[in-house]
């Protein structure tokens, strides 16, 4: 039995970055362990979701446990963190955040679970955070370091494949275009609510830097129930949600990751397990 440790900045990261990985390394028999930086205050809420009274980083330690149950998540850890909010937000200065944590006490937090339990890999994100949000670099620098004081080598960094998503966003608008032209005979009209493709730049991570891709397909159906107990931020009637089993699966079938110091040649295959 194998141990995998995925380090995340928010209640809900868990199930959307790294909850195939985390599924398939339960169902092999391995160890699974998620520790979380923060309880998510900062979270816009879904709104009626919360009872009266009810604090938003209350219902999210709760939806946390829901999500890994549906994962088969051994252990939960929270750091202890503040919330930051998102970047250039005057909350990212605010008391006790993530982003203004000193990195090397912080990492010792980190490393104390991570010398429990001895993961054969450790999850981080990559060095923007997927998208620039200031907890999730701090993931990255903390997990870093975390992992130099613990002595853990393999580590992953989680990331989106930027072409992937482009390639996905671009098929899809032009399905749409195809659709409305069918409907009201002008051809070459633009659907408006479909985001521009050349939008994703800033978005995970260029193919050429990923490393690895995990196939998750057999486990979308467990990804989908835990982003799901996350409802103050994933509604039932959210995008995420609303997706058919085959689009979601088209989406979210696949978990991408960069190997901390190592590099993929032009021709040579996206590694396929998290263990090599």
């Amino acid at each position: 039995m194998s141990t995998l440790v995925c380090f995340h900045a928010h209640p809900d990261d868990e199930c959307i970055a790294t909850g195939g990985t985390i599924a398939a390394a339960h169902a092999a028999g391995h160890r699974t362990v998620l520790v979380v930086a923060t309880r998510g205050e900062r979270g816009e809420v879904a709104p009626g979701v919360l009872a009266e009274g009810e604090a938003l980083w209350e219902r999210r330690l709760a939806e946390t446990y829901a999500a890994a149950e549906a994962l088969g998540i051994d252990r939960v850890e929270f750091l202890g963190y503040v919330d930051s909010g998102m970047m250039g937000e005057p909350t990212n200065d605010g008391p006790y955040t993530f982003w203004t944590a000193d990195v090397d006490a912080a990492a010792e937090r980190l490393a104390a679970i991570l010398r429990e339990e001895r993961p054969d890999v450790l999850t981080i994100y990559d060095d923007h955070g997927g998208y620039g949000h200031p907890d999730h670099i701090q993931v990255h620098r903390v997990g870093l370091r975390a992992a130099e004081l613990a002595g853990v080598t393999n580590v992953l960094q989680a990331t989106m494949n930027r072409d992937h998503i482009r390639t996905m966003m671009e098929e899809r608008l032009a399905q749409m275009e195809a659709e409305l032209a069918n409907e009201t005979d002008t051809p070459g009209e633009t659907p408006t609510d479909v985001p521009d493709p050349t939008e994703t730049e800033e978005f995970g991570s260029p193919e050429a830097l990923i490393t690895h891709r995990i196939d998750v397909i057999e486990h979308v159906e467990s990804k989908r129930r835990a982003m799901a107990a996350h409802a103050s931020q994933i509604p039932p009637d959210s995008w995420f949600l609303q997706l058919s089993a085959e689009e979601f699966a088209a989406g979210f079938g696949s978990e991408w990751y960069i190997a901390t110091g190592e590099a993929r040649a032009v021709d040579e295959p996206f590694r396929t397990s998290i263990w090599d």
